[in-house]
């Protein structure tokens, strides 16, 4: 009689030794990253920390619905789309003529099969330029010009126009050299000028796409503005930095419930306009 077969015995993951050993570095990686920011979550619960939590999440809890402040806050809510609108469209007039610049599709001396020396290094300072101005976050930005021109929408407007010229720009660049040019090209050698061969030959075929990029960053910009009120660029994060400080928690909860609802608009009217745009 045959013997019985024995129970086969439970398999072994064949790739367990691979994860154990990327587990293992990614704790030696962390480890000292976690030295290096001084990251101490403990020090949440201490006594003293942990009063001061309790009493502002406390006034938190209800917010601060009197007639007076909430006009206030509405005033500074449209105030902060205000900025974010003016910072897009002082944006817009600085990367379109960057835009020009630096696309190689709209290149006459291009047509030949090779770029010519100077155009070349037009285009390529252009682009660095572009490169400098995104580089730099909206929020140092706004802490030069609030040095600059004193506290206010002024200085978030204008951070935000170079920080948001230079995504811009590069964007708008890569979408146009991305595109179909043939039409551009046929323009610009039959002797059209380089605006000619864009609004003719780039910007039909790519104006939904262009639209729809400069829709998100002005969501995007929304948000920003918000964020540059805390270093004093005005709108509604400015008047919330003033509340926070003041352990204001019913103000801020209310700030931020109207923030939240902004960034819902926003998305809205962004979301709207893309599927309008196809």
């Amino acid at each position: 009689m045959a013997n019985a077969a024995l129970p086969a015995s439970p398999s072994r993951d064949p790739a367990w030794a691979r994860r154990v050993f990327w587990a293992s570095v990614a704790v030696v990686l962390l480890a000292p990253m976690l030295v290096a920011t001084e990251f101490e979550p403990w020090v949440l619960v201490e006594p003293h920390n942990l009063k001061v939590t309790l009493r502002f999440l406390d006034s938190f809890i209800v917010p601060k619905v009197e007639p007076e402040f909430l006009g206030m806050v509405v005033r500074e809510a449209w105030r902060t789309v205000a900025i974010a609108t003016a910072g897009v469209t002082l944006a817009l007039a600085l990367a379109i003529p960057l835009t020009l610049a630096s696309t190689a599709a709209l290149s006459v001396s291009a047509l030949s099969g090779r770029m010519h020396a100077l155009p070349f290094l037009l285009r390529q300072a252009v682009r660095g330029l572009l490169i400098v101005l995104r580089s730099v976050p909206e929020l140092v930005w706004a802490l030069v010009f609030v040095r600059v021109v004193g506290l206010g929408p002024t200085a978030g407007v204008l951070a935000i126009a170079l920080t948001y010229s230079g995504m811009l720009g590069k964007v708008y660049g890569e979408i146009l050299e991305s595109g179909e040019t043939h039409a551009t090209t046929a323009l610009l050698r039959n002797g059209s000028g380089r605006l000619q061969a864009f609004l003719y030959g780039l910007l039909p075929t790519n104006a939904p796409e262009l639209t729809s990029y400069t829709v998100y960053r002005w969501e995007c910009a929304i948000r920003s503005s918000a964020v540059l009120g805390f270093v004093g660029a005005g709108g509604l994060g400015q008047q919330m930095d003033v509340s926070m400080k003041m352990f204001a928690g019913a103000e801020v909860s209310t700030m931020l419930l109207a923030f939240m609802l902004l960034v819902w608009l926003a998305d809205l009217v962004s979301s709207t306009l893309r599927e309008a745009l196809g």
